[in-house]
């Protein structure tokens, strides 16, 4: 039996739903993190290597584009602790329903905003 509805393949008309949105996220996130590590490896191993190592690692973290890829970075990585931690729960029973799949898909972006804001007073 031929299926004759028609096909909508324009991601952009689509409205996905919250919980589909933060994992999307979630992946996107963990791609993100999968290039950054590379930045921080490097400048960690940049500062272990020698005192003047250090020295270029601390004149680096005072640029303003660094400290923004630095806490893009973290936040990405916040992002994804907060979300795994949800699909854990999930993993568990916990938010399987509809209404709890939208509260944790909320409860996942507001903690993630507050680690966001918080990670940046850190760092600035």
């Amino acid at each position: 039996m031929k299926d004759t509805r028609p096909v909508n393949l324009d991601l952009t008309t689509v409205k996905f739903p919250l919980p589909a949105i933060t994992s999307i996220l979630h992946r996107i996130s963990g791609v993100a993190l999968f290039f950054g590590i590379g930045v921080v490896l490097y400048l960690l191993q940049l500062s272990l290597e020698s005192e003047a190592g250090f020295e270029r690692v601390t004149e680096l973290l005072r640029a303003t584009p660094v400290k923004l890829m630095v806490w893009l970075i973290l936040a990405g990585l916040l992002y994804h602790l907060i979300a795994g931690i949800k699909h854990l729960l999930m993993d568990w029973g916990l938010g399987e329903s509809r209404e709890g799949a939208l509260r944790g898909a909320q409860v996942t972006l507001i903690l993630a905003l507050v680690a966001a804001v918080l990670s940046w007073g850190m760092i600035w």
